[in-house]
């Protein structure tokens, strides 16, 4: 007798515990992957080749979807085909440019779909160039962008760690 007195007052005193509502759980988790989602597809990264190496600045605005053009001390390749040799545009050729001019045209031309659209119609080109180039290369490439009709010429870099202040 004595037992199950005993055993209804700790059943009355014992504290119930409910099930938990896991539909506002699985709301909150939603709400967080779409926000991850959403907010991961906003930053681009260029690739630069192995052999180009890019000079380091302070850069706080992100790079756009251009077209990219790579610079290495021996190559020159426009969205990754190759196009023209440095020494030749070193050497002062009058037709060293020539196939640049041609792969940006053929560039405006082939628009497969809307990222290819996007570059094409945005006018600009991205130069990454490797830091040992000559400058009169690169103003020749710029030239050349400008004449094809790409009016925002962008010069890739590194970015730098930002300074820490001085105490």
């Amino acid at each position: 007798m004595r037992n199950s007195r005993r055993l209804k007052r700790m059943s009355r005193n014992r504290v119930k515990i409910t099930k938990m509502n896991l539909t506002s759980l699985m709301d909150v988790f939603t709400i967080l992957v779409f926000f991850l989602l959403v907010n991961s597809g906003s930053v681009e990264v260029l690739d630069a080749p192995k052999e180009v190496t890019l000079p380091e600045s302070r850069v706080e605005a992100k790079p756009r979807e251009t077209v990219v053009i790579f610079v290495s001390p021996e190559d020159i390749l426009v969205q990754g085909k190759r196009v023209a040799l440095v020494a030749d545009i070193l050497n002062g050729e009058p037709w060293a440019t020539d196939p640049i001019t041609a792969r940006l045209a053929e560039l405006k031309e082939t628009v497969v779909g809307p990222s290819t659209q996007a570059i094409a119609g945005s006018q600009e080109v991205t130069i990454l160039a490797d830091k040992s180039v000559p400058f009169t290369v690169i103003r020749q490439l710029m030239s050349t962008c400008t004449g094809e009709g790409y009016e925002n010429v962008s010069l890739a870099v590194t970015q730098k760690a930002s300074q820490v202040a001085a105490r």
